[in-house]
């Protein structure tokens, strides 16, 4: 096998490990403008690579507000930083169903997002890759954790109020 053979072997292993892995990966130009659309989004959103390449991030979900995330992927773009968004601060970016439908109780996948500069060989930051991680999971436990403190609390209070007046 050739070093170009070999070179080619592993860029199609990284492609297949792209397409098939359990996070969503979106690489956007500085327009937000889709370049890659992996199996995770397409099987998610039901929208096919070839239906979003080229088109915007806005234009294929209008319910995300383009001021706050150009607010957010600018320093990706510009200093090289990361940025991230957790399911605390906003439950999801895409409003995908929770496809766990009959075990799952909430209606929608939450959502940790993580931006990240790709930067060119001449050192430039055209692009910015979107990670997309399935929290769901985590968020109804923590959910489920915080409704359990809250009613122990109250239960709690209700029986030092009933030890503070016995009847």
């Amino acid at each position: 096998m050739t070093e170009h053979d070999d070179s080619m072997a592993e860029f199609h292993w990284m492609m297949d490990m792209v397409q098939t892995v359990d996070v969503g990966i979106v690489v956007l130009d500085r327009d937000f403008r889709v370049k890659v659309w992996n199996g995770f989004m397409e099987s998610h959103s039901g929208m096919l690579p070839s239906q979003v390449q080229g088109k915007t991030l806005f234009e294929l979900f209008p319910d995300i507000s383009r001021k706050w995330f150009e607010r957010k992927a600018r320093p990706v773009f510009e200093l090289g930083t990361r940025a991230f968004m957790t399911w605390e601060q906003r439950p999801y970016l895409f409003k995908f169903p929770n496809y766990r439908p009959i075990t799952g109780s909430e209606d929608f996948m939450y959502q940790n997002l993580t931006l990240s500069a790709l930067t060119s060989a001449a050192g430039k930051t055209d692009h910015i890759c979107m990670m997309l991680y399935d929290v769901t999971d985590v968020a109804v436990h923590k959910k489920q954790l915080e409704s359990l403190q809250v009613r122990m609390s109250e239960q709690q209070e209700s029986l030092s109020v009933k030890s503070r007046n016995p009847v």
